[in-house]
């Protein structure tokens, strides 16, 4: 018997082939929303920190950070090494290899939508058995040469080959944020240290500059205890604290050391190899413009936020590849070809072979395993979620720590400028006594040394100062996206 499909229904089963061509199965992907906040500290976001030493640094509302941020320092020291560092850093080079990997990945998934096409060519030998026939002819030896070419084509009924690609698209934009990651955390980390050596750099000099001067009070002390006009005691204090002082310098000298290797690792040079980081801390200008991203916009501008939002998106588009792994799929296939005994006869009459096949698969019976791989991608997707959520929490901490920071650090600077005001005025009137008559030599040298205290007390503050203001500017993400290689 023989079934002959109506022509009239003809048009409803394409179209029925074409709308489920055109369904993806799983959770269509939508970006999160943005925090629905306007400020980033408890109380209200500050427009301006105080004059810390006179000079105040002013939140510039809804500005964002200038790709090469670090000149704002004024330093050209300081520019040259972040120049260097970026194109010769080798963790940089890696996150870029990754993101040429995962982008070829993505491209090369995309075949899955196209007709998949074969050719082939054999030549054989073969011999006949004709007893197996019931015929008692000798056995024959012939030749068989095929050539041919097939083409198949996957519907993808319920886009599971779709959400596999978007899944990969997607991985691409994860490591295109991790470039953009690298970058923020090498230029970050070059800023910081370099700020951190020259600071070390000018507390050691101020720490030899005390040293000089309490060995000379060691001297004056010594001499009058020899002259019966102070007790031992006091030479004895002053040689304790002596020993405390000198016992600082070994460690800022290692920090400095410290420094130095980690400018030179950076910038992908051996340290013994490279030069220290000379960088003078006068050299620095405190920036007294400071952006201030709006909060609804952080998002949309952080390496690390951006990375955790395509990661959501591939668990996303993994759930429905989990999902049409477990509904049916159909194959369409064709091939032609020709056949023949002799080279030449391939081209002959009557040599052509052909084939047209439609192949239905659907998943009968896989003891769970489908069942529990989409419940893995679903958990995962939830995961995901989540990690998302901490990330951007995390975000607004970073950048409300830096504000307050930069708050914290002016009223700190103020404190130790004034500090070291008032020691340079007591220093001054001593040498005006001591010049006059009015004080002794051991008298010069106290205040002199009151004075140098103070000043590693401000070198210390306004190092701080300094390195609080490049981490808001990493806090904020630093303009990555128009400097970054992952642009």
């Amino acid at each position: 018997m023989s079934w002959h499909w109506p022509l009239r229904t003809l048009p409803m089963a394409v179209f029925a082939v074409v709308a489920l061509c055109g369904c993806a199965v799983g959770p269509d992907f939508v970006p999160p929303e943005e925090p629905a906040i306007s400020q980033y500290v408890r109380g209200g976001d500050a427009s301006s920190t105080p004059a810390g030493d006179g000079r105040a640094q002013h939140f510039a509302a809804g500005a964002m950070v200038p790709a090469d941020w670090w000149r704002m320092f004024g330093s050209a020291e300081l520019d040259q090494a972040v120049d260097g560092a970026l194109a010769a850093n080798p963790s940089l080079q890696v996150a870029e290899a990754n993101l040429r990997q995962a982008d070829a990945v993505a491209r090369s998934g995309a075949g899955v939508f196209y007709p998949q096409v074969a050719a082939q060519a054999q030549a054989s030998r073969q011999t006949t058995t004709p007893v197996r026939l019931g015929s008692s002819a000798p056995p024959g030896i012939f030749n068989v040469f095929t050539l041919g070419a097939t083409i198949s084509y996957a519907l993808d009924l319920f886009g599971g080959n779709r959400r596999a690609v978007e899944a990969l698209a997607a991985q691409a934009e994860v490591q295109r944020y991790a470039v953009g990651a690298a970058w923020l955390t090498l230029t970050g980390t070059l800023v910081n240290t370099a700020i951190a050596r020259a600071g070390y750099a000018a507390q050691i000099a101020a720490t030899d500059t005390l040293v000089k001067i309490v060995r000379e009070q060691v001297d004056v002390t010594r001499a009058q205890v020899s002259a019966g006009m102070t007790t031992h005691a006091s030479e004895l204090s002053l040689l304790s604290q002596l020993g405390s002082l000198e016992a600082t310098l070994p460690p800022l000298a290692q920090r400095m050391d410290q420094a130095d290797h980690l400018g030179a690792t950076l910038a992908g040079r051996f340290p013994s190899e490279a030069g220290p980081l000379v960088l003078s801390l006068d050299s620095l200008v405190l920036p007294s413009d400071l952006p201030r991203m709006l909060p609804s916009e952080l998002v949309r501008h952080r390496p690390d936020v951006l990375a955790a939002q395509a990661e959501l998106h591939v668990a996303a588009a993994q759930v429905g590849v989990a999902t049409a792994a477990m509904l049916p799929n159909i194959v369409l296939s064709a091939s032609y070809g020709r056949e023949g005994v002799q080279p030449g006869s391939l081209l002959g009459a009557g040599g052509g072979v052909w084939g047209i096949a439609a192949a239905a698969f659907a998943p009968v019976f896989q003891g769970g395993t489908l069942y529990f791989r989409r419940r893995a991608a679903q958990a995962q997707f939830e995961a995901a979620q989540a990690n998302y959520r901490q990330v951007v929490l995390a975000a607004f901490a970073q950048v409300a720590d830096a504000l307050r920071a930069l708050e914290h650090d002016a009223l700190t600077v103020d404190a130790q400028d004034r500090a070291r005001q008032a020691a340079g005025e007591l220093m001054t009137e001593v040498q005006a006594n001591y010049r006059a008559g009015a004080a002794g030599y051991l008298q010069l040298l106290v205040a002199n040394a009151q004075y140098q205290q103070a000043t590693i007390g401000y070198i210390q503050a306004h190092t701080q100062r300094l390195q609080d203001t490049a981490a808001l500017f990493l806090a904020l993400g630093a303009g990555w996206e128009a400097a970054s290689p992952a642009r």
